[in-house]
């Protein structure tokens, strides 16, 4: 049995809301797989808050760089939400999105090398922010998305959709994406779905079912019913309109002659652990060291 680490059980606490001694025996019976004890806790309804799962976690910003045919977004981030609204790290962010739109990447690596300005890479201009701010800044991730008619939309310094589109107009697509911002689906439809979600989400359903110890129709039925609930919760043209709730997307979409070829969304700090800061601890360790 793999050693159970107090940073595995505060994930799993942090991510579940559950008890320390839930946590580390759910992470026990599963050899220290956190993602494997979240489906299991699910499946026997001791998660308190499942969704915590995708919790954000962490400060910067999401950039949008856009031509006429292609929109890239990309995270920078940050320590901080004071650091993350700073002029320094804005135009910083700003200059790589545009840079790594120009030069046709998202990845990384190849970022971090293209020519930022001043015989600096981009790499070498983020540890002179670095230097200059006192904050530890990096440059996460960056997609993109091709389209004839792209509409973008940011909901402040957090969240960035772009959405590809046919038919409508300009205001068809920024609704589109303000509704993506809020309801943040995961597919188009119920055929882009991806596989492995789904099944992973089929057995949680199924195995919370069967515990419910009715008959095989019924459970067949349950199981329907969930999946059901499931993609209506989790596909955009399922979900009721942000814009008219008493309407779903697709209905609203079809009446108006437009199809959503696509969409990216991104939210500052998926999947990111943020440290959480204990501030009466730190000023009574901050008085301590005073009065010795």
């Amino acid at each position: 049995m793999a050693q159970i680490s107090a940073k595995l059980v505060k994930e799993l606490r942090d991510r579940t809301g559950l008890g320390m001694m839930e946590c580390k025996k759910a992470l026990e019976e599963t050899n220290g797989d956190v993602e494997m004890a979240i489906d299991n806790l699910r499946k026997s309804g001791q998660a308190k808050a499942a969704k915590k799962a995708g919790n954000i976690a962490a400060d910067g910003a999401i950039i949008i760089a856009q031509n006429d045919k292609k929109a890239l977004l990309l995270e920078v981030n940050c320590q901080t939400d004071f650091v993350a609204k700073d002029a320094n790290f804005t135009a910083f962010a700003e200059k790589v999105a545009d840079l790594a739109l120009e030069n046709d990447t998202t990845d990384v690596a190849k970022i971090a090398e293209l020519p930022y300005g001043d015989g600096q890479s981009v790499e070498e201009a983020r540890v002179a922010l670095v230097q200059k701010i006192g904050e530890n800044i990096q440059v996460r991730r960056a997609e993109t998305i091709e389209g004839d008619n792209l509409a973008s939309y940011r909901h402040g310094l957090r969240i960035g959709v772009v959405v590809s589109f046919e038919g409508g107009n300009e205001e068809t697509g920024k609704s589109l994406a303000m509704h993506i911002a809020a309801f943040n689906p995961v597919a188009v439809d119920d055929t882009d779905v991806p596989a492995d979600v789904l099944a992973r989400e089929k057995d949680i359903i199924e195995a919370k079912a069967r515990e419910s110890g009715k008959p095989d129709n019924i459970v067949e039925k349950m199981i329907e019913g969930g999946l059901r609930k499931y993609l209506d919760e989790v596909t955009l043209l399922r979900q009721q309109y942000v814009m008219d709730n008493d309407k779903k997307v697709g209905d609203v979409l079809k009446a108006d002659g437009v199809k959503v070829l696509g969409f990216k969304r991104l939210e500052v700090g998926e999947g990111i652990e943020k440290k959480q800061e204990d501030f009466a601890a730190e000023v009574a360790a901050a008085q301590a060291s005073a009065n010795k």
